[in-house]
């Protein structure tokens, strides 16, 4: 059974062309296209338009990716956002980040690297290319906001070292040898107490923190 993908672009001849190079993959389908957010909230109302994976074209009207990326995060969770941009600033891709979206990619993607984000992306939550992860190093150089003073327990320590990885949720669990339950909790508490909202907000704490080497 195929993945199933909405586009979200406002230019009508890229989203037709992303739709077509997507539906030669394998393991992904695109059920439909909108031009915005506010389109897609339409859409949504049934159902059986709710995919699996959003890619997300930033500049838009109406109702523009930021926008977007926050409702997806607020009333469908489950839904994986892919930012899929001509942008590739920093602003930009934090924010996208800070608004729940799990992968970042820039227009000119070859398509083959495009089917191994989406691949990555169902099976691991979360992708991000490699000018992307160099743009969060950057951003945490001098950053003042992160509690170096936060203690954490042995185990939440533990999981830390973990989510630098590729490994899933469940993986993570089964090397702790705890239950998938109790690693969301691990996540939980650290998102709190870190003050993120993102599995790349706790990679990029674990970096700051040293407990993570890059």
């Amino acid at each position: 059974m195929k993945h199933s993908i909405v586009v979200v672009d406002d230019h009508l001849l890229i989203a037709k062309a992303i739709s077509a190079i997507i539906n030669q993959f394998s393991n992904f389908h695109v059920m439909y296209e909108v031009e915005n957010g506010s389109l897609l909230d339409e859409k949504f109302k049934l159902k059986s338009n709710i995919p699996e994976i959003i890619l997300l074209d930033i500049s838009m009207p109406v109702m523009d990716g930021f926008e977007t990326a926050i409702w997806l995060r607020e009333n469908y969770p489950q839904v994986l956002v892919m930012a899929l941009s001509v942008q590739d600033d920093e602003n930009s891709l934090l924010r996208m980040v800070r608004n729940g979206a799990k992968g970042y990619l820039v227009k000119n993607t070859h398509p083959r690297q495009l089917e191994e984000a989406l691949n990555a992306l169902i099976e691991h939550k979360l992708y991000f290319p490699e000018w992307a992860n160099k743009m969060f190093l950057n951003a945490i150089k001098g950053e003042s906001s992160f509690h170096d003073e936060v203690k954490m327990s042995d185990r939440e320590t533990e999981f830390m070292k973990h989510v630098c990885s590729e490994m899933s949720y469940k993986e993570i669990s089964e090397i702790m040898y705890c239950s998938p339950r109790t690693v969301e909790g691990y996540r939980d508490t650290l998102f709190e107490k870190f003050g993120v909202r993102t599995r790349v907000g706790l990679a990029v704490v674990a970096i700051k923190l040293g407990i993570c080497k890059v």
